[in-house]
């Protein structure tokens, strides 16, 4: 069985597999925890260096330490399964976390703030407000309208000759505010013609594939 746990080692950490060498911190067990859950779900492995290498668990406070994490510094609630395992003599704990249907899942910060964080690559990061606009809209089940003014068009013009824009230079693009612009992305996003991808410090949105087919549906300057 313990070869199970080694070729989940094998394939490195990536988008939906994280390691921890050790858990001494529930805020930050439950960055990860809502990050995953917030994103395509996932699977952590207690007792795994970042190299690959197998450290094993040291108590088994840690098994109650993610317990912990999940139930009192995640909001709402995430509910795990978890796996323990015996590798080369020493204990490996699996967490199992699964996409949510309540999003945003907020962790707790040192300051008592409650943040979403999303998993990009083998990344966490801090959920921007495109994002949670986005995770509003699909909650509430509101559909997607846009009319095609100024700022529309400008994203799309430039998307058709480079590859990906960012918030901030849309804006200085189509001389818009902060909410305008957020709201013409998360709009375009709700109807599948842009995505969007974390990159360091920043978001960069793009064009989805078959985008077009999508923009055929525009009757005069409204798509709804």
């Amino acid at each position: 069985m313990s070869d199970y746990i080694k070729r989940l080692i094998s394939e490195g950490e990536h988008q939906m597999l994280d390691f921890k060498f050790e858990i001494s911190d529930f805020r930050k067990i439950a960055r990860t925890l809502v990050a995953f859950a917030n994103t395509d779900g996932g699977r952590l492995l207690v007792g795994v260096k970042d190299n690959g290498s197998i450290a094993g668990i040291r108590t088994d406070e840690e098994y109650f330490m993610v317990e912990g994490a999940a139930r009192l510094y995640c909001k709402p609630e995430i509910m795990l399964k978890i796996r323990q395992w015996e590798v080369d003599g020493k204990i490996v704990l699996e967490v199992i976390i699964q996409p949510g249907s309540e999003k945003p899942y907020l962790a707790k910060d040192e300051y008592d703030q409650w943040l979403a964080y999303v998993r990009q690559r083998d990344e966490n990061f801090k959920a921007s407000p495109v994002t949670l606009k986005v995770w509003e809209r699909e909650k509430s089940g509101e559909g997607a309208y846009i009319k095609f003014g100024h700022g529309e068009r400008i994203i799309l013009d430039y998307l058709n000759s480079n590859p990906w824009i960012t918030l901030s230079k849309f804006r200085k693009l189509a001389g818009i505010g902060r909410e305008r612009a957020e709201n013409a992305i998360v709009n375009f996003i709700m109807l599948k013609i842009l995505e969007y991808e974390y990159i360091e410090q920043d978001i960069i949105y793009r064009l989805r594939t078959g985008y077009e087919k999508v923009l055929e549906g525009i009757e005069g300057n409204h798509y709804i």
